[in-house]
């Protein structure tokens, strides 16, 4: 049995460790960084936001891991000729002086680092993404972008995830299929995101205390279906100890639909993960089996050794069965979505 919260509480106790452990459909846990009584140098803070449809995506992201910031701009292409274009400008310390909201709810938060610029902004009605970055990928041009991201959908998913450590912690809000509408431009292309090429948006809005040496896995999508449906799902472990709750979630027309366990079998060649070979994913309650063909592996290494985060974001088509609370089954037919597997030193 999971544990789910359903009224408003803080999320940690005077030691500085999570009261009630489990997952939520809505932000009940109240975060207070001053609550944390971990060093500042611990404490990891981002919003991403990936915004996509079947032919294209973007993935932006501010966070501040304690002694570096990070803003990063990808962009990707699922067509004849896929392609990923990844960047970063990295700040040193900036300990919270970025300010990230302690809340999903409403905010605000902007960051400059380097060529870059870039504004979320959320009052709460809208979420406005906007900015540039110069000399995108050593170009000497600048991408551009503005989303606006609206419908939010009532229920997401919100886990409280204790680590095996004191006062580390992991809290967590993904909310999928939010409406999208705008643009991406670079180097004389523009990259439309609205409803008639059903645009979606999505948000990993994470707070915590880390361990050192981290590895997981998530799956993330979102669509549309040939009813007008809005169908998603957020999938992942490996987030510290998933014994109250475990992080996997159905969405359907802005309700939530919990799941039990879900593995990621990635195919092995010569002892190593294969990740552009098909992959599957089972569930142990039997509601999510798919079949999923990488198209992009979105790779963006940062590795000194003793400081690392060797991404692989997997993008490509998934194919399968997803079933409802109620027992409503839902079938895709190749549609966009991405998984990952992560190891951080951080």
């Amino acid at each position: 049995m999971q544990n789910e919260i359903t009224a408003k509480e803080k999320l940690l106790n005077a030691e500085g460790n999570i009261a009630n452990p489990g997952f939520a459909k809505k932000l009940f846990w109240e975060y207070d960084r001053n609550d944390i009584k971990a060093g500042k140098m611990r404490i990891k803070e981002w919003d991403y936001y990936y915004i996509g449809t079947q032919d294209y995506g973007l993935c932006l992201t501010i966070s501040d891991a304690g002694y570096v910031s990070c803003l990063s701009v990808t962009l990707l292409g699922f067509g004849e000729k896929p392609f990923q274009m990844n960047d970063s400008e990295i700040g040193v310390f900036p300990l919270g002086k970025l300010g990230m909201p302690s809340t999903s709810v409403k905010g605000d938060v902007r960051a400059k680092v380097g060529t870059t610029d870039m504004s979320f902004k959320n009052d709460g009605e809208k979420r406005v993404l906007s900015g540039y970055y110069d000399n995108f990928c050593n170009s000497k041009k600048r991408l551009t972008f503005e989303v606006e991201l609206t419908d939010f959908p009532e229920e997401s998913m919100v886990i409280a995830t204790p680590f095996d450590k004191d006062k580390h912690f992991y809290y967590n809000q993904k909310i999928n299929c939010m409406r999208a509408n705008g643009f991406c431009e670079f180097d004389g292309k523009r990259y439309e995101f609205n409803a008639e090429n059903g645009a979606l948006g999505t948000l990993d809005w994470g707070r915590g205390v880390w361990t050192y040496d981290n590895t997981w896995y998530w799956g993330s999508g979102q669509m549309v279906l040939d009813d007008g449906s809005r169908f998603g799902f957020n999938i992942g472990y490996g987030f510290g100890n998933t014994s109250a709750a475990s992080e996997n979630m159905l969405f359907y027309n802005g309700k939530s639909h919990k799941l039990e366990d879900v593995t990621f079998n990635i195919p092995k060649e010569n002892g190593k993960y294969a990740y552009t070979k098909p992959w599957t994913f089972t569930s142990s309650d039997g509601r999510f089996e798919m079949e999923f063909k990488p198209i992009i592996d979105r790779q963006a290494p940062f590795d000194l050794k003793v400081i690392c985060m060797v991404p692989h974001q997997v993008f490509g088509k998934m194919s399968g069965t997803a079933i409802l609370d109620d027992g409503t089954k839902i079938e895709i037919k190749d549609k966009l979505v991405f998984a990952e597997h992560v190891h951080n030193k951080w």
